[in-house]
């Protein structure tokens, strides 16, 4: 069942992904005018001359000679060749503009990650176990503060403090001299010292929030029947949290898998601008000023792949987890 389960998603994927991508370039063709004419707008404001040949070879080089489905229909059989098209703005194959934010945004996502379940999972535990004490109360406190209190603005803090106390350099994942040069162990210990402050920059929200849902789910199954009479009949107290009640007040760490992948890649955008990361957010958002389409839509379409194949994920390892989740549907007898 689970093979055929799996079989029949990922054949309703293919036309999912179809009309995902469909709706991203027709989305990033929707605002007026297109990359070329931003290009004019820009040597105009600079005081320089268009050369109306060379912006006639660039339409015609770009394909903006061609009518949108044409375009669309390039863009998808490069992507389905595994060319994401080339960027405008960068004068590259948006496969040599991401390269190394795309490492650099798994880094810090997936460390935020390890970093938010390390502290929601025991304080949201600790909270659930011991309600109303002024444990409870103090991390519950902690916990709305940081959902309070913007990424942006901690960011900023953050960044102050850090040269005050330990002379981390401005902004950046790694010291200026270190930029655009090969991986070696000097830039690896750079990357390591400057990667704690996004780390507890974009982790603060997450892990206010991942408490919060975690204790109110498992005091919710605390206070089932099951739970009552498995304590009634003398069964250890951490056994009886750990094998039943953790496992189902889990189940929506294992669904947000779906969000969590496309999360790694995009990053959060507004902290990397904050802090001047080297990630792919700053480069998304750039994109999407300057009507940069096939890198704009390359990420779109990625971050949509990702969140597709996160959801079947989710729920793969939702019905592993939890037997009270069917895959198929039908009446119970």
């Amino acid at each position: 069942m689970m093979l055929r389960y799996i079989i029949g998603r990922i054949l309703i994927m293919i036309p999912t992904l179809l009309v995902i991508s469909a709706l991203v370039f027709l989305i990033i063709e929707l605002p007026p005018g297109d990359y070329i004419e931003s290009y004019i707008a820009e040597l105009k404001a600079q005081g320089e001359s268009v050369d109306l040949a060379q912006i006639e070879f660039l339409r015609t080089e770009y394909g903006f000679d061609k009518s949108l489905v044409e375009r669309y229909l390039f863009w998808l059989w490069g992507i389905l060749h595994g060319d994401f098209g080339y960027s405008f703005e960068y004068r590259l194959p948006v496969s040599e503009v991401v390269g190394d934010r795309m490492f650099l945004t798994i880094l810090v996502s997936f460390t935020t990650i390890i970093f938010t379940w390390a502290l929601a999972f025991p304080i949201g535990i600790y909270s659930a176990t011991h309600q109303y004490s002024w444990g409870d109360y103090g991390l519950t406190f902690i916990g709305l503060l940081g959902l309070a209190t913007p990424n942006f603005l901690l960011a900023l803090v953050m960044i102050y403090f850090a040269n005050l106390w330990f002379g981390t350099s401005i902004g950046g994942l790694m010291d200026v001299k270190y930029l655009n040069q090969p991986m070696s162990w000097d830039k690896a210990i750079s990357i390591l010292e400057h990667l704690w402050i996004p780390v507890i920059v974009i982790g603060t929200s997450g892990t206010a929030a991942m408490i919060r849902r975690l204790r109110a789910n498992l005091l919710d199954e605390l206070q089932k029947q099951y739970v009552v009479t498995a304590r009634a009949k003398g069964v250890p107290p951490v056994r009886a949290l750990l094998k039943y009640p953790l496992r189902s007040a889990l189940n929506f760490f294992i669904a947000d898998i779906g969000s969590m992948l496309p999360a790694m890649i995009s990053g959060a955008e507004i902290v990397a601008v904050v802090l001047s990361l080297e990630t792919t957010g700053p480069v998304l958002i750039a994109a999407l000023q300057s009507q940069d389409m096939y890198l704009a839509g390359s990420f779109l379409i990625f971050l949509a792949s990702l969140t597709v194949f996160g959801v079947l994920i989710s729920d793969i390892a939702l019905a592993f987890l939890d037997p009270r989740i069917r895959l198929q549907g039908g009446a119970i007898k």
